[in-house]
Protein backbone atom coordinates (compact mmCIF):
# COMPACT_ATOMS: atom_id res chain seq x y z
CA UNK A 1 0.00 0.00 0.00
CA UNK A 2 1.26 3.54 -0.74
CA UNK A 3 2.11 5.83 2.16
CA UNK A 4 0.93 9.43 2.46
CA UNK A 5 3.35 10.51 -0.29
CA UNK A 6 2.27 7.80 -2.70
CA UNK A 7 5.38 5.66 -2.18
CA UNK A 8 4.72 1.94 -2.36
CA UNK A 9 8.13 0.44 -1.56
CA UNK A 10 7.63 0.60 2.22
CA UNK A 11 5.00 -1.11 4.34
CA UNK A 12 3.44 -0.32 7.70
CA UNK A 13 6.26 -2.00 9.63
CA UNK A 14 8.83 0.15 7.84
CA UNK A 15 6.92 3.32 8.64
CA UNK A 16 6.71 2.31 12.29
CA UNK A 17 10.47 1.82 12.28
CA UNK A 18 10.83 5.25 10.65
CA UNK A 19 9.20 6.79 13.73
CA UNK A 20 11.69 4.92 15.92
CA UNK A 21 14.59 6.35 13.93
CA UNK A 22 13.16 9.87 14.04
CA UNK A 23 12.78 9.64 17.81
CA UNK A 24 16.33 8.28 18.15
CA UNK A 25 17.76 11.16 16.13
CA UNK A 26 15.87 13.69 18.24
CA UNK A 27 16.96 12.29 21.61
CA UNK A 28 20.30 10.56 21.00
CA UNK A 29 21.90 12.50 18.13
CA UNK A 30 20.68 16.10 17.89
CA UNK A 31 21.72 17.13 21.45
CA UNK A 32 25.29 15.86 20.97
CA UNK A 33 25.96 16.48 17.30
CA UNK A 34 27.83 19.79 17.65
CA UNK A 35 30.09 18.26 20.29
CA UNK A 36 30.89 15.32 18.00
CA UNK A 37 31.59 17.66 15.10
CA UNK A 38 33.99 19.68 17.26
CA UNK A 39 35.75 16.55 18.57
CA UNK A 40 35.80 15.09 15.03
CA UNK A 41 34.43 11.77 16.21
CA UNK A 42 31.02 10.37 17.13
CA UNK A 43 30.89 8.99 20.64
CA UNK A 44 30.87 5.20 20.86
CA UNK A 45 27.81 5.36 23.08
CA UNK A 46 25.76 6.34 20.01
CA UNK A 47 26.45 2.92 18.48
CA UNK A 48 25.48 1.13 21.68
CA UNK A 49 22.25 3.10 21.93
CA UNK A 50 21.50 2.35 18.28
CA UNK A 51 22.00 -1.33 19.05
CA UNK A 52 19.62 -1.11 21.99
CA UNK A 53 17.04 0.51 19.71
CA UNK A 54 17.29 -2.37 17.21
CA UNK A 55 18.92 -0.26 14.50
CA UNK A 56 22.00 -2.37 13.75
CA UNK A 57 22.65 -5.51 11.71
CA UNK A 58 19.02 -6.42 11.06
CA UNK A 59 19.62 -9.88 9.55
CA UNK A 60 21.63 -11.14 12.55
CA UNK A 61 19.94 -14.27 13.88
CA UNK A 62 18.22 -14.35 17.25
CA UNK A 63 20.90 -16.82 18.34
CA UNK A 64 23.46 -14.05 17.98
CA UNK A 65 21.39 -11.24 19.45
CA UNK A 66 19.53 -9.97 16.39
CA UNK A 67 16.06 -10.13 14.91
CA UNK A 68 16.79 -12.21 11.84
CA UNK A 69 14.97 -9.67 9.62
CA UNK A 70 16.54 -9.91 6.18
CA UNK A 71 14.82 -6.93 4.58
CA UNK A 72 17.13 -4.17 3.33
CA UNK A 73 14.28 -1.66 3.34
CA UNK A 74 14.85 -1.20 7.07
CA UNK A 75 18.44 -0.16 6.26
CA UNK A 76 17.05 2.26 3.69
CA UNK A 77 14.63 3.83 6.18
CA UNK A 78 17.49 4.40 8.61
CA UNK A 79 19.62 6.01 5.89
CA UNK A 80 16.76 8.20 4.71
CA UNK A 81 16.00 9.63 8.12
CA UNK A 82 19.60 10.44 8.94
CA UNK A 83 20.09 11.95 5.50
CA UNK A 84 16.96 14.06 5.76
CA UNK A 85 17.82 15.24 9.27
CA UNK A 86 21.19 16.66 8.24
CA UNK A 87 23.13 14.65 10.83
CA UNK A 88 25.25 12.98 8.20
CA UNK A 89 28.27 12.11 10.34
CA UNK A 90 26.32 9.93 12.77
CA UNK A 91 24.23 8.43 9.99
CA UNK A 92 27.26 7.44 7.96
CA UNK A 93 28.74 5.54 10.90
CA UNK A 94 25.59 3.44 11.26
CA UNK A 95 25.27 2.93 7.50
CA UNK A 96 28.83 1.62 7.42
CA UNK A 97 28.00 -0.89 10.13
CA UNK A 98 24.80 -2.06 8.38
CA UNK A 99 25.44 -1.71 4.67
CA UNK A 100 29.19 -1.99 4.21
CA UNK A 101 30.74 -4.06 7.02
CA UNK A 102 27.62 -6.03 7.88
CA UNK A 103 27.38 -8.13 4.71
CA UNK A 104 30.94 -9.40 5.08
CA UNK A 105 30.29 -10.41 8.67
CA UNK A 106 26.94 -11.98 7.90
CA UNK A 107 27.69 -13.72 4.60
CA UNK A 108 31.36 -14.72 4.77
CA UNK A 109 31.80 -15.82 8.38
CA UNK A 110 31.75 -19.40 9.61
CA UNK A 111 29.81 -20.38 12.74
CA UNK A 112 32.72 -19.74 15.09
CA UNK A 113 33.29 -16.27 13.63
CA UNK A 114 29.59 -15.45 13.78
CA UNK A 115 29.50 -16.36 17.48
CA UNK A 116 32.60 -14.25 18.07
CA UNK A 117 31.66 -11.06 16.24
CA UNK A 118 27.95 -10.76 15.42
CA UNK A 119 26.61 -10.24 18.97
CA UNK A 120 28.91 -7.27 19.55
CA UNK A 121 28.30 -5.72 16.14
CA UNK A 122 24.54 -6.06 16.58
CA UNK A 123 24.58 -4.54 20.08
CA UNK A 124 26.92 -1.72 19.02
CA UNK A 125 29.63 -2.83 21.44
CA UNK A 126 31.83 -3.60 18.42
CA UNK A 127 32.24 -1.06 15.63
CA UNK A 128 33.33 -2.17 12.18
CA UNK A 129 35.24 -0.71 9.24
CA UNK A 130 36.38 -1.88 5.81
CA UNK A 131 39.94 -1.08 4.70
CA UNK A 132 40.24 -1.16 0.93
CA UNK A 133 41.69 2.16 -0.22
CA UNK A 134 45.44 2.66 -0.20
CA UNK A 135 47.48 5.83 -0.79
CA UNK A 136 48.34 4.70 -4.33
CA UNK A 137 45.24 2.78 -5.44
CA UNK A 138 42.07 4.86 -5.05
CA UNK A 139 39.27 3.07 -6.89
CA UNK A 140 41.60 0.43 -8.36
CA UNK A 141 40.91 -2.51 -6.03
CA UNK A 142 43.03 -4.83 -8.13
CA UNK A 143 46.01 -2.58 -7.43
CA UNK A 144 46.00 -3.21 -3.66
CA UNK A 145 49.54 -3.73 -2.37
CA UNK A 146 48.99 -4.54 1.32
CA UNK A 147 50.27 -8.10 1.68
CA UNK A 148 49.52 -11.07 3.92
CA UNK A 149 52.00 -13.95 4.00
CA UNK A 150 51.08 -17.32 5.55
CA UNK A 151 53.14 -18.32 8.58
CA UNK A 152 51.89 -21.50 10.21
CA UNK A 153 48.43 -20.86 11.64
CA UNK A 154 48.74 -17.10 11.07
CA UNK A 155 49.21 -14.56 8.33
CA UNK A 156 51.78 -11.74 8.65
CA UNK A 157 50.14 -8.54 7.45
CA UNK A 158 52.03 -5.48 6.19
CA UNK A 159 50.77 -2.34 4.48
CA UNK A 160 48.83 0.89 4.88
CA UNK A 161 45.29 2.06 4.17
CA UNK A 162 43.82 5.53 3.98
CA UNK A 163 40.43 7.30 4.00
CA UNK A 164 39.03 4.57 6.27
CA UNK A 165 35.65 5.60 7.67
CA UNK A 166 35.07 4.56 11.31
CA UNK A 167 38.86 4.15 11.38
CA UNK A 168 39.42 5.55 14.87
CA UNK A 169 36.38 3.93 16.46
CA UNK A 170 36.67 0.55 14.75
CA UNK A 171 37.17 -2.62 16.78
CA UNK A 172 36.98 -4.93 13.75
CA UNK A 173 38.54 -3.93 10.43
CA UNK A 174 37.92 -5.99 7.30
CA UNK A 175 41.25 -5.63 5.49
CA UNK A 176 41.80 -6.47 1.84
CA UNK A 177 45.32 -7.86 1.45
CA UNK A 178 47.30 -9.54 -1.31
CA UNK A 179 48.05 -13.21 -0.77
CA UNK A 180 49.38 -13.81 -4.29
CA UNK A 181 50.48 -11.72 -7.27
CA UNK A 182 47.43 -12.59 -9.37
CA UNK A 183 45.76 -9.22 -10.01
CA UNK A 184 42.19 -10.37 -9.38
CA UNK A 185 42.54 -13.73 -7.66
CA UNK A 186 45.31 -12.63 -5.33
CA UNK A 187 43.25 -10.73 -2.75
CA UNK A 188 41.96 -12.16 0.53
CA UNK A 189 39.91 -10.56 3.29
CA UNK A 190 40.97 -10.65 6.94
CA UNK A 191 39.47 -9.25 10.12
CA UNK A 192 42.04 -7.27 12.11
CA UNK A 193 40.98 -6.69 15.70
CA UNK A 194 41.65 -3.78 18.02
CA UNK A 195 44.78 -4.41 20.07
CA UNK A 196 46.60 -6.68 17.65
CA UNK A 197 50.32 -5.93 17.88
CA UNK A 198 51.55 -3.91 14.91
CA UNK A 199 48.11 -2.51 14.08
CA UNK A 200 48.29 1.27 14.44
CA UNK A 201 45.91 4.10 13.61
CA UNK A 202 47.32 7.18 11.98
CA UNK A 203 45.73 10.59 11.84
CA UNK A 204 42.03 11.22 12.20
CA UNK A 205 41.94 13.05 8.88
CA UNK A 206 40.80 16.69 8.80
CA UNK A 207 38.11 16.83 6.13
CA UNK A 208 36.09 19.49 4.31
CA UNK A 209 32.86 18.11 5.76
CA UNK A 210 31.50 15.19 7.79
CA UNK A 211 33.66 16.40 10.66
CA UNK A 212 32.12 14.08 13.23
CA UNK A 213 32.76 10.98 11.11
CA UNK A 214 36.23 9.65 12.01
CA UNK A 215 38.24 8.94 8.87
CA UNK A 216 41.70 7.53 9.33
CA UNK A 217 44.96 6.21 8.06
CA UNK A 218 45.64 2.64 9.21
CA UNK A 219 49.05 1.00 9.35
CA UNK A 220 49.89 -2.71 9.61
CA UNK A 221 53.45 -3.68 10.52
CA UNK A 222 54.07 -7.41 10.87
CA UNK A 223 50.60 -7.88 12.31
CA UNK A 224 50.07 -11.54 13.15
CA UNK A 225 46.49 -12.28 12.07
CA UNK A 226 45.19 -15.78 12.94
CA UNK A 227 44.02 -17.82 9.96
CA UNK A 228 40.78 -18.08 11.95
CA UNK A 229 40.24 -14.39 11.10
CA UNK A 230 40.22 -15.00 7.35
CA UNK A 231 36.88 -14.21 5.70
CA UNK A 232 35.87 -16.65 3.02
CA UNK A 233 38.25 -18.48 0.74
CA UNK A 234 41.78 -17.33 0.01
CA UNK A 235 42.02 -15.45 -3.27
CA UNK A 236 38.32 -14.54 -3.41
CA UNK A 237 38.64 -11.08 -1.81
CA UNK A 238 38.34 -9.03 -5.02
CA UNK A 239 35.09 -10.74 -5.98
CA UNK A 240 33.72 -10.48 -2.43
CA UNK A 241 34.41 -6.74 -2.44
CA UNK A 242 32.81 -6.27 -5.85
CA UNK A 243 29.74 -8.27 -4.81
CA UNK A 244 28.94 -5.85 -2.00
CA UNK A 245 29.55 -2.61 -3.90
CA UNK A 246 26.04 -2.31 -5.44
CA UNK A 247 24.45 -2.29 -1.96
CA UNK A 248 26.98 0.25 -0.72
CA UNK A 249 26.24 2.49 -3.69
CA UNK A 250 22.49 2.19 -3.28
CA UNK A 251 22.91 3.10 0.38
CA UNK A 252 24.70 6.30 -0.67
CA UNK A 253 22.01 7.07 -3.26
CA UNK A 254 19.22 6.64 -0.71
CA UNK A 255 21.00 8.99 1.68
CA UNK A 256 21.67 11.49 -1.11
CA UNK A 257 18.03 11.85 -2.14
CA UNK A 258 16.86 12.18 1.45
CA UNK A 259 19.55 14.75 2.18
CA UNK A 260 18.45 16.76 -0.85
CA UNK A 261 14.84 16.58 0.36
CA UNK A 262 15.90 17.77 3.80
CA UNK A 263 17.92 20.77 2.66
CA UNK A 264 15.14 21.75 0.24
CA UNK A 265 12.53 21.69 3.00
CA UNK A 266 14.70 23.83 5.27
CA UNK A 267 15.46 26.25 2.43
CA UNK A 268 11.79 26.62 1.53
CA UNK A 269 11.10 27.57 5.15
CA UNK A 270 13.96 30.07 5.07
CA UNK A 271 12.98 31.85 1.84
CA UNK A 272 9.38 32.07 3.04
CA UNK A 273 10.44 33.93 6.20
CA UNK A 274 13.47 35.89 4.95
CA UNK A 275 12.56 39.21 3.34
CA UNK A 276 14.41 41.40 0.83
CA UNK A 277 13.22 44.55 -0.87
CA UNK A 278 10.05 44.37 1.16
CA UNK A 279 8.97 40.87 0.16
CA UNK A 280 9.84 37.23 0.97
CA UNK A 281 12.93 35.98 -0.87
CA UNK A 282 10.89 33.03 -2.06
CA UNK A 283 8.41 35.25 -3.86
CA UNK A 284 10.93 36.37 -6.48
CA UNK A 285 10.54 34.58 -9.81
CA UNK A 286 14.13 33.32 -9.76
CA UNK A 287 13.58 31.69 -6.37
CA UNK A 288 10.29 30.11 -7.43
CA UNK A 289 11.71 28.76 -10.67
CA UNK A 290 14.86 27.43 -9.03
CA UNK A 291 12.97 25.68 -6.24
CA UNK A 292 10.49 24.29 -8.77
CA UNK A 293 13.37 22.82 -10.78
CA UNK A 294 15.09 21.32 -7.75
CA UNK A 295 11.91 19.84 -6.31
CA UNK A 296 11.08 18.26 -9.66
CA UNK A 297 14.54 16.73 -10.05
CA UNK A 298 14.52 15.37 -6.49
CA UNK A 299 11.04 13.87 -6.99
CA UNK A 300 12.26 12.13 -10.14
CA UNK A 301 15.35 10.82 -8.34
CA UNK A 302 13.15 9.59 -5.49
CA UNK A 303 11.08 7.46 -7.88
CA UNK A 304 14.17 5.83 -9.37
CA UNK A 305 15.81 5.20 -6.00
CA UNK A 306 12.63 3.65 -4.61
CA UNK A 307 12.57 1.43 -7.69
CA UNK A 308 16.16 0.35 -6.95
CA UNK A 309 15.31 -0.28 -3.28
CA UNK A 310 12.43 -2.52 -4.34
CA UNK A 311 14.71 -4.42 -6.72
CA UNK A 312 17.35 -4.86 -4.03
CA UNK A 313 14.77 -6.13 -1.56
CA UNK A 314 14.02 -8.86 -4.12
CA UNK A 315 17.71 -9.58 -4.77
CA UNK A 316 17.45 -8.18 -8.30
CA UNK A 317 19.50 -4.96 -8.19
CA UNK A 318 22.23 -4.93 -10.85
CA UNK A 319 25.59 -3.24 -10.44
CA UNK A 320 24.72 -1.00 -13.39
CA UNK A 321 21.47 0.28 -11.88
CA UNK A 322 23.27 0.85 -8.58
CA UNK A 323 25.93 2.85 -10.43
CA UNK A 324 23.24 4.96 -12.14
CA UNK A 325 21.56 5.67 -8.82
CA UNK A 326 24.81 6.50 -7.06
CA UNK A 327 26.19 8.95 -9.60
CA UNK A 328 22.94 10.72 -10.42
CA UNK A 329 21.71 11.12 -6.85
CA UNK A 330 25.05 12.13 -5.37
CA UNK A 331 25.59 14.76 -8.07
CA UNK A 332 22.02 15.94 -7.48
CA UNK A 333 22.63 16.24 -3.74
CA UNK A 334 25.68 18.44 -4.38
CA UNK A 335 23.76 20.61 -6.84
CA UNK A 336 20.77 21.02 -4.55
CA UNK A 337 22.95 21.95 -1.57
CA UNK A 338 24.85 24.47 -3.69
CA UNK A 339 21.71 26.16 -5.04
CA UNK A 340 20.05 26.20 -1.63
CA UNK A 341 23.11 27.84 -0.12
CA UNK A 342 22.88 30.53 -2.82
CA UNK A 343 19.27 31.22 -1.86
CA UNK A 344 20.44 31.90 1.70
CA UNK A 345 22.76 34.64 0.47
CA UNK A 346 25.60 35.55 2.82
CA UNK A 347 23.97 33.71 5.70
CA UNK A 348 24.36 30.48 3.77
CA UNK A 349 28.13 30.75 4.13
CA UNK A 350 27.87 30.92 7.90
CA UNK A 351 28.50 27.67 9.76
CA UNK A 352 25.58 28.37 12.12
CA UNK A 353 23.14 27.84 9.25
CA UNK A 354 22.48 24.14 8.47
CA UNK A 355 22.73 24.74 4.71
CA UNK A 356 26.43 25.51 5.12
CA UNK A 357 27.06 22.11 6.64
CA UNK A 358 24.78 20.41 4.10
CA UNK A 359 26.94 21.90 1.33
CA UNK A 360 30.22 20.72 2.88
CA UNK A 361 28.92 17.28 3.86
CA UNK A 362 27.49 16.64 0.38
CA UNK A 363 30.71 17.09 -1.54
CA UNK A 364 32.25 13.71 -0.68
CA UNK A 365 29.19 11.85 -1.98
CA UNK A 366 30.40 12.01 -5.59
CA UNK A 367 33.79 10.58 -4.57
CA UNK A 368 33.57 7.77 -2.02
CA UNK A 369 31.91 4.47 -2.80
CA UNK A 370 33.21 4.91 -6.35
CA UNK A 371 33.59 8.28 -8.06
CA UNK A 372 31.08 9.64 -10.55
CA UNK A 373 33.62 8.92 -13.27
CA UNK A 374 33.90 5.25 -12.23
CA UNK A 375 30.09 4.96 -12.15
CA UNK A 376 29.87 6.30 -15.71
CA UNK A 377 32.59 3.86 -16.78
CA UNK A 378 30.53 0.96 -15.40
CA UNK A 379 27.43 2.16 -17.23
CA UNK A 380 29.31 2.85 -20.46
CA UNK A 381 30.86 -0.61 -20.50
CA UNK A 382 27.41 -2.13 -20.05
CA UNK A 383 26.37 -0.31 -23.20
CA UNK A 384 29.11 -2.15 -25.05
CA UNK A 385 31.27 0.95 -25.43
Amino acid sequence: MPDSTGRTVYGEEHEMFRQTVQSFIKTEVAPYDEEWEARKIVDRSMFRKAGEAGMLMFPTSEEHGGTGIDDWRFNAVLNEEFGRSGYASAGLGLALQNDVVGPYMLDLTDEEQKARWLPGMTSGELIGAVAMTEPGTGSDLAGIATRAVRDGNDYILNGSKTFISNGQNADLVVVAARTSDDRHRGLTLFVVERGMRGFERGRNLDKLGLHGQDTSELHFTDVRVPAANQLGAEGEGFFQLMRNLPQERLSLAVTAVAAAEGVLARTLEYVTERRAFGQPVGSFQNSRFLLAELHTEVDIARVFVDHCVALHAEGLLSSVKAAKAKWWCSELQVRVADRCLQLHGGYGYMREYPVSRAFADARIQTIYGGTTEIMKEIIGRDLGL
